[in-house]
């Protein structure tokens, strides 16, 4: 056990879900557009340009406020946050600095069966920057700047996560409200969600001096980074010296923070209001209206899964699954507990395992509630097998047939009719007198061979638990 406590924050930088920017009506998904084809004249800050809010960003952002557990503020502006780099072409950016459209609000996270509430400070509408590019082996670098007035929403935690375990759900679970809220896509491959980490560690319940590991876009570079520059810190403590303020990078293919620059305060950026944006004022029923409008919620969820029976562990995949949290929400709503049960653990059992194995994604299978339902309740009834479900599952997900049609052209459907199941059975212990005494005998165990003796004779067709019933009753109760 180390003595020396790590104290962490996290920043989030979070890609609204808008058509355009921020500020400027051009399009807001610059992933496969050509370098720098996405701009205006406001976006390159030309002289005389006036930025006009984007009203769906204030939409998404108060939807943000209640999916972090509070209520957006009625009163928010807009400042200028002033420093120089190649991708910020007006000189300055766009961002709330002491009114922010969010105050206060938590996170809850569970690490180790405990749960345990982060606190959110603040989070902050604002403009992103460009992109620089550096060439592999050129003595120069290239400005793109589709990304420049990108809306992006700051979620700042307060320093109240102290492992890199519980950093790992934070980001986690933040992914995740963002997703059920729609306030984003939250695609970290395509940087919809970033993380910067401050990390200091200390002997006291004073602070360290800290450092900021920047645009982390995975949660296992956030748990790995915190646990190298928790190491790093300890030694250069150990050994007599101090840890420097400084914002550092994170190297996935060492895994190894790099220092990049001297890390700047809040008075270094020399912020003022904007004098073109107007101050965002949102009235009670605006934000009643919103709050009425919020979908079910990550923990709201679990709840609701648990109810169901399923045990935590395949409650948490189905969550962690946005696609098929809403929709085992849906079908919660619309059948039993017993058939969402079963249908939950179809989705995060065959049909996951499939989608690895075919490297597909839930987005290119077909699932329709009322056939999964169908499914479900066939089964229960026993009209097919659980092994003839999983082919009609299978066949089912890739096809808009229903399983009733899909049982009856594959011969899937169990013989459930008394008379003719009792003249098989009648076959069957005819044929196996050597089994049927051995029975009488108390070798309960050998009804299972006849039950199996029953399906070959039926070609796999007969309901097994009404022949088990039929057998016992002409042999032991004879």
């Amino acid at each position: 056990m180390s003595k020396y406590k790590p104290t962490i924050g996290i920043e989030c930088h979070v890609q609204l879900n808008t058509k355009t920017k921020l500020f400027a009506a051009v399009e807001n998904d610059a992933r496969d557009a050509t370098p720098n084809t996405l701009i205006s004249h406001i976006c390159l800050g030309m002289p005389g340009a006036l930025p006009v809010l984007n009203k769906q960003a204030v939409y998404l952002a108060s939807k943000a406020a209640f999916s972090l557990n509070t209520v957006p503020q009625k009163f928010s502006k807009f400042d200028r946050k002033h420093y120089f780099y190649p991708d910020l072409p007006k000189g300055y950016q766009i961002s709330q600095f002491d009114e922010p459209i969010v105050l206060g609000g938590f996170v809850e996270i569970e690490v180790n069966g405990e749960r345990k509430k982060i606190g959110i400070t603040r989070a902050h509408l604002e403009e992103d920057a460009g992109k620089s590019v550096h060439p592999t082996g050129k003595d120069y670098s290239l400005v793109d700047l589709n990304r420049a007035g990108t809306p992006l929403l700051e979620i700042v935690s307060e320093p109240e996560i102290h492992s890199a375990e519980e950093a790992k759900a934070y980001a986690k679970e933040l992914y995740l409200l963002m997703k059920y809220s729609s306030v984003s896509e939250a695609n970290l491959y395509y940087g919809n969600m970033r993380f910067d980490v401050n990390i200091s560690i200390s002997e006291t319940n004073e602070l360290g001096t800290r450092a900021e590991i920047k645009n982390l876009n995975s949660f296992k570079s956030v748990e790995k980074s915190i646990e190298f520059e928790i190491k790093r810190q300890t030694v250069i403590l150990e050994s007599g010296q101090k840890v420097l303020q400084e914002t550092r990078g994170w190297d996935d293919s060492s895994q190894k923070t790099f220092s990049q620059r001297s890390k700047e305060d809040a008075h270094d950026y020399r912020y003022f209001p904007d004098p073109d944006i107007p101050p965002v004022i949102l009235d009670d029923e605006y934000i009643e209206s919103i709050r009425l409008e919020m979908p079910i919620m990550p923990n709201q969820l679990r709840e609701k899964l648990s109810k169901i029976g399923l045990d935590w562990s395949s409650v948490n995949t189905v969550v962690d699954e946005p696609i098929i949290g809403n929709f085992m929400n849906k079908v919660a709503d619309e059948t039993s507990g017993e058939n969402s049960k079963k249908i939950a653990n179809w989705l995060i059992g065959d049909v996951k395992s499939t989608i690895s194995e075919n490297e597909n994604s839930w987005n290119t299978i077909h699932l329709d509630m009322s056939n999964l339902i169908e499914l479900a309740e066939m089964t229960s009834s026993s009209e097919v097998s659980s092994s003839g479900a999983k082919t009609i599952l299978f066949d089912m997900i890739l096809s808009k047939r229903s399983p009733k049609e899909i049982a009856n052209k594959n011969n899937l459907l169990q013989v459930s009719d008394i008379s003719e199941i009792e003249q098989i059975v009648k076959t069957v212990i005819e044929n196996n007198q050597n089994a049927v005494q051995d029975i009488k005998n108390g070798e309960l165990k050998v009804i299972g061979f006849l039950v199996g003796q029953v399906m070959k004779e039926s070609k796999g067709k007969a309901n097994p638990a009404l022949a088990q019933e039929m057998i016992k009753k002409l042999i032991i109760n004879n």
